[in-house]
């Protein structure tokens, strides 16, 4: 750089920022919430009651409460002991007022007040108070009442000492800042779904939340905990047995919960919490929980006669074949890998799961002979047919049909080998695929179309999957393979987009193809790369121009513009009911399926990037899609007709 070019900054220590206090929080709240947006927003809420149940596993308190009032508030309240509200001997200010203003102030460092926690309690008291316009503490122990206000995370006064009161526990009132979060209105089914799982994973607490905007409430209490949480994770699955295995145990310094059962599915479902924390990438906890599992299982095979002598022991993925488990440990100083809480570290946790399990799991077997034959024969049923889908795959390998050089002939690829530009649209039907086709831009679209309905693969194990040929011709179009195959360094594109009728046919057709990608794709779904095409319903003709609307609410609005703009210019409005001859123009064309349309039509409505709406899917909640997918999916007809039925409401018009 040129003498003439360089920049004079001054760089010495009046340069570096010092932020006090809870000023970090402010600014850079996405550091402590996650986001601004919605999700951090109903983070706020379970900052404060995850201490609430912290005092609930520490013995102290038996009932969670939210209330979200009408005025945009929220009051988070417990009955536990109370933060202390003497004076601290640090900071020599009320202990209530250190917790709610200072971070890393609280009980669960060291060996404080808590012996497990799922946090650092004093971090969320005051990253709450920080972030809202109003908080407000009441306090009750030591037979009264203290009370203190904040404004942004500032005190309006010292703690005030009120009535005498036998109760304890701790009450806040917050209002969020509407100049932090991008929306402040709380979302009451989040508040309630985060409850519930607390109420699975802690025995015996009373949590509910109440709507005073909209009359809603709801309470939860469930006995049984992670055992009550399985039989709800396998409502819409058949059972193999009723009984659920349960067992609850104190070793080392820590507490072992495990609940699992068996079910007719194909997949298994193993949940892994760390004081109450969820681990979806697991850790030391469900590595010793699999060993254990399929150790145990083998052992008891083998020992009654199950697996004969010289046959070769089942697999830990024949092992899990339907189960379905919640793992659950309680220990004193929970090591996560990253800031999300992702993954347990703690290796000393991978003993303690197997201790009780190769114990517990044994004695439980022993002891419900017919459940663990039931379970035995589950495995070999799922490792006889392992090898035979091992066979069909080798066999299709072999063949060539899974590899990237020999690509399904169905497929029109696009030209463009550069991943993040390319596309592939799955286009239902032989009409419409030709129309795709003639449309795209074939240097980053490329088509693949399907004949009929795919396989329902939540009824189908691997095997049955592999001699489909739809479903083949998908796995070798996207590259990524199937099962220990399955690598997304393989994905041929960025974009993978569902083009299907607006009809029931092709709800249907996308519901089979977006169970493939849950049950044995995930890996696309949760890269953000599936996306759900969204075809004109109706195309209104405007001389040689078209307009193309999605729905008939917006149908019947645009023709209500065109009426009033007919009126403000004088235009004589024609006395029938139709719309259309009162906009003076032909009747709308309503699209049953995507083969009505031109090539030319397909493109600007439904697939130029400039004009076309696409939906990504998403998992927001996985274990509320597998719920729903077993519903739907499943073999079980009433819970799908009751899921049916429950919202026919919502249905309007449909085309049968």
């Amino acid at each position: 750089m040129s003498e003439d070019k360089k920049i004079n900054v001054k760089y010495d220590a009046s340069q570096i920022q010092v932020l006090e206090g809870l000023e970090p929080v402010r600014k850079r709240p996405g550091m402590y919430i996650g986001s601004t947006g919605p999700e951090g927003l109903n983070h706020m809420v379970k900052e404060l009651a995850d201490n609430a149940i912290d005092e609930v596993i520490a013995g102290h308190a038996t009932k969670v409460e939210v209330s979200l009032h009408a005025d945009g508030s929220v009051t988070v309240s417990d009955d536990g002991r109370g933060i202390p509200v003497e004076k601290h001997p640090k900071t020599k200010k009320s202990t209530l007022e250190t917790v709610m203003t200072t971070l890393h102030a609280g009980g669960k460092f060291g060996s404080g007040g808590y012996k497990v926690s799922s946090g650092l309690h004093g971090v969320g008291s005051s990253v709450v108070n920080a972030l809202s316009t109003d908080l407000s503490v009441t306090v009750k122990k030591d037979g009264f009442s203290w009370t203190q206000a904040y404004k942004i995370g500032v005190p309006q006064g010292l703690v005030k000492k009120g009535e005498p009161t036998k109760e304890t526990g701790t009450s806040i009132t917050f209002a969020p800042d509407g100049n932090i979060f991008a929306t402040t209105d709380f979302d009451y089914e989040w508040v309630a779904d985060y409850l519930r799982h607390q109420a699975y994973l802690t025995k015996g607490v009373k949590a509910s939340v109440k709507d005073e905007r909209s009359g809603q409430g709801y309470a939860f209490y469930f006995e049984g905990g992670i055992e009550s949480y399985v039989r709800h994770l396998n409502a819409g699955k058949e059972a193999l047995d009723e009984d659920i295995f349960y067992v609850d145990k104190e070793i080392g310094d820590g507490v072992v919960e495990v609940a699992l059962q068996y079910s007719d599915s194909f997949t298994d479902t193993v949940m892994a919490f760390a004081n109450n924390v969820y681990n979806p990438d697991g850790g030391s906890h469900l590595t010793g929980f699999r060993t254990s599992l399929t150790r145990v299982i083998n052992d008891y095979a083998r020992k009654n006669g199950l697996i004969k002598e010289k046959e070769e022991n089942l697999s830990g993925e024949d092992c899990r074949e339907g189960l379905t488990a919640v793992v659950l440990v309680k220990i004193p100083d929970p090591q996560f890998e990253g800031q999300t809480k992702n993954k347990l570290g703690n290796p000393e946790v991978r003993g303690y799961v197997e201790q009780v399990m190769n114990e517990w799991l044994a004695y439980y077997l022993e002891e419900h002979p017919a459940v663990g034959r039931k379970i035995v024969n589950k495995g070999l049923l799922a490792a006889r047919a392992r090898k035979a889908a091992r066979a069909a795959r080798d066999n299709i390998i072999r063949k060539g049909a899974l590899e990237g050089a020999s690509l399904p002939g169905k497929l029109a690829d696009c030209a463009t080998k550069d991943r993040s530009q390319a596309e592939l649209f799955i286009v239902e039907g032989q009409s419409a695929g030709g129309s795709a086709k003639d449309g795209r831009n074939s240097f980053y679209q490329a088509i693949l179309p399907l004949r009929g309905k795919v396989l329902n693969v939540e009824r189908a194990r691997l095997d049955k999957m592999l001699a489909n040929q739809e479903i083949l011709n998908l796995i070798k179009a996207m590259g990524v393979g199937i099962e220990e195959q399955f690598d997304m360094a393989g994905l041929r594109y960025e974009r993978i987009i569902i083009m299907t009728d607006a009809d029931v046919d092709g709800s249907h057709i996308t519901t089979l193809l977006m169970t493939l990608f849950f049950r044995h794709m995930r890996p696309v779904l949760e890269g953000g790369h599936l996306y759900v095409a969204q075809p004109p319903l109706f195309g209104i003709g405007l001389g040689k121009k078209r307009h193309y609307v999605q729905t008939e609410e917006e149908r019947d609005d645009f023709l209500d513009k065109l009426i009033e703009e007919r009126r403000a210019k004088g235009t004589k409005i024609d006395k029938s009911d139709d719309k259309a001859k009162q906009a003076g123009i032909p009747s709308p064309q309503r699209y049953k399926g995507l083969g009505e349309m031109d090539a030319e039509q397909l493109w600007d409505t439904t697939m130029d990037p400039a004009n076309r709406v696409l939906v990504r899917v998403r998992i927001e909640d996985a274990e509320k899609a597998d719920s729903i997918f077993s519903k739907l999916m499943g073999t079980e007809v009433e819970l799908r007709k009751n899921f049916i039925q429950s919202r026919a409401k919502f249905a309007k018009d449909l085309d049968i």
